[in-house]
């Protein structure tokens, strides 16, 4: 069963409500291995706008890369996000970050997600919550956390914090 992991961020209303919603939803898409920690971030490109929070959830699944995006898109109308800027405030967003060892590059589907290298704000919570994740090229993603360094990230819940 392929292991897939997912990048979670909010940075409109309730941010932290949004995200511990989002994930038991994710969860029935398979078998939930880890979520990370809670982070706090500075937006990157974009309007101006508020700080997000970020988490991973990592999980086994049976869906095939589309439907799985399909799920996580789904997810994200149920909690009230309106694609209206690109890069603009999300109530929520749920990114595919990777998906086993696999690459794809189809219209509305980039897996490894296209700008996972250079997020630490995707990449810290998701070498926290899946240590041997690896790029399809075998470069372990805890490898890529120094080339980011300069971006500011800071954990504001451990794990569990989407549990109540």
């Amino acid at each position: 069963m392929p292991r897939a992991a997912i990048g979670l961020g909010s940075n409109l209303g309730d941010r932290r409500g949004r995200l511990a919603r989002a994930v038991p939803r994710l969860a029935e898409a398979g078998s939930p291995v880890a979520v990370s920690s809670l982070y706090e971030t500075a937006p990157i490109g974009g309007p101006m706008q508020g700080a997000f929070l970020n988490a991973v959830v990592v999980l086994d699944t049976d869906l095939r890369p589309r439907p799985l995006l399909a799920r996580c898109l789904a997810i994200e109308r149920e909690a009230g996000r309106r694609r209206r800027l690109r890069w603009g405030p999300r109530s929520l967003d749920l990114d595919l970050l990777l998906y086993g060892r696999e690459t794809v590059d189809e219209p509305g589907l980039q897996v490894p997600h296209p700008r996972l290298t250079a997020r630490r704000f995707a990449l810290e919570p998701l070498a926290e919550a899946w240590p041997q994740a690896v790029l399809p090229d075998e470069t372990p993603v805890s490898s890529l956390l120094q080339a980011v360094s300069d971006q500011v990230v800071a954990v504001v819940a451990g794990p569990g914090w989407w549990q109540g």
